[in-house]
């Protein structure tokens, strides 16, 4: 318990204070008629006093600095160096691009090639493999660290589950560098692995509001496509709500799953990829131009032509049909309509 001033002052000069001295019959006290020079002393003594209790005060605070600044240090978590090979991901992904799909993790491992490691990551150690760890943050300086071969700097903290996805989203959320899609997927995943949503909002600093939104984009948008898409750093939540409109419908999903397959998407960027595919789900199916096949006799010649358009066919017979070949189809086209369902009833029953 910290001394008052009073005591501080007794302690400090090892005083106490002196009984009263009574007088003697015999002696008689000299009569004192003024009291200025007394009042002067007890005002030279008494600022005395006060400029030592000021600076006892001030000495007591940088006391109690030092002591809360040990405290601190004494408190204060090591960084370690970690083998890249034993620290595994969080059970939940925050990215969408890694490695060569990621546009900055090259320059990542550049700088830390050339400057070191600047920044610690967090680990827990792993709940379920003894002398391995996983992931809170920093897992593209993991990545980058393995790549080099060289150890990781980790701070190194028992966490639960709900502790490591706090500290995984608020690390991002204060970084500013996951995508909006990338934050709902994040979120999606948490709700989906039963994390509440408050937790969720906490980690991700996210209001209701907001929360509902990002969980409506990401129920919306099937997962591989935007798997396909990836991070679209460039892309907020209006367009992606607009993709999601998009894709409401059976028909517009079969259509982007074409879409995301062909080689221009996959050779183009993040940004690039939602773009092509906002623009081919907006763009209306135009007819498809009736395709025509010539049919021709045995000996190779051109007879007529076939052209199917619109669920309707149409048979052109050419000047070089024998004669009489029109009628003769005529004739006998009722055999061939039944040969044809008979030949599709036996298929039918042997499937």
């Amino acid at each position: 318990m910290a001394l008052n001033r009073k005591d501080q002052l007794k302690a400090l000069f090892g005083t106490v204070e002196p009984a009263p001295v009574a007088a003697t019959p015999t002696e008689k006290a000299p009569e004192t008629k003024t009291a200025e020079p007394d009042a002067a002393r007890q005002r030279s003594a008494s600022g005395a006093v006060k400029a030592m209790g000021l600076s006892l005060g001030g000495l007591s605070r940088e006391i109690e600095e030092a002591r809360r600044l040990k405290e601190s240090l004494d408190a204060a978590e090591r960084v370690s160096q970690v083998d890249a090979s034993l620290i595994e991901a969080s059970f939940v992904a925050d990215r969408l691009d890694h490695g060569a799909q990621d546009p900055d993790f090259d320059a990542l491992v550049s700088s830390i090639e050339t400057s070191g490691q600047q920044v610690p990551v967090l680990l827990r150690p792993h709940p379920d493999k003894p002398g391995r760890y996983q992931t809170a943050y920093g897992h593209r300086r993991v990545r980058a660290a393995g790549k080099l071969g060289v150890p990781v700097l980790a701070i190194v903290r028992p966490l639960s589950d709900v502790e490591l996805v706090l500290a995984q989203g608020k690390e991002n959320s204060e970084r500013r560098d996951l995508s909006f899609i990338e934050r709902a997927l994040f979120a999606h995943e948490l709700i989906a692995r039963g994390f509440e949503r408050a937790v969720v909002q906490d980690a991700l600093s996210l209001h209701k509001a907001e929360m509902t939104r990002f969980l409506q984009v990401a129920d919306a948008v099937p997962e591989q496509v935007v798997r396909a898409i990836g991070a679209a750093p460039k892309i907020g939540r209006p367009r992606w709500m607009a993709l999601a409109e998009l894709l409401k419908s059976e028909a517009a999903r079969v259509k982007a799953d074409d879409e995301v397959t062909s080689q221009r998407f996959l050779a183009a960027t993040s940004d690039e990829r939602f773009n092509m595919l906002f623009m081919h789900l907006q763009r209306k199916t135009q007819p498809i131009a009736g395709a025509v096949r010539e049919i021709r006799d045995g000996k190779g010649r051109a007879v007529a032509s076939l052209t199917v358009s619109k669920g309707k066919a149409r048979i052109d017979f050419l000047e070089k049909a024998a004669d009489g070949f029109a009628d003769f189809l005529d004739e006998e086209l009722p055999k061939l309509l039944e040969r044809f369902e008979q030949e599709r009833g036996r298929s039918a029953g042997q499937g």
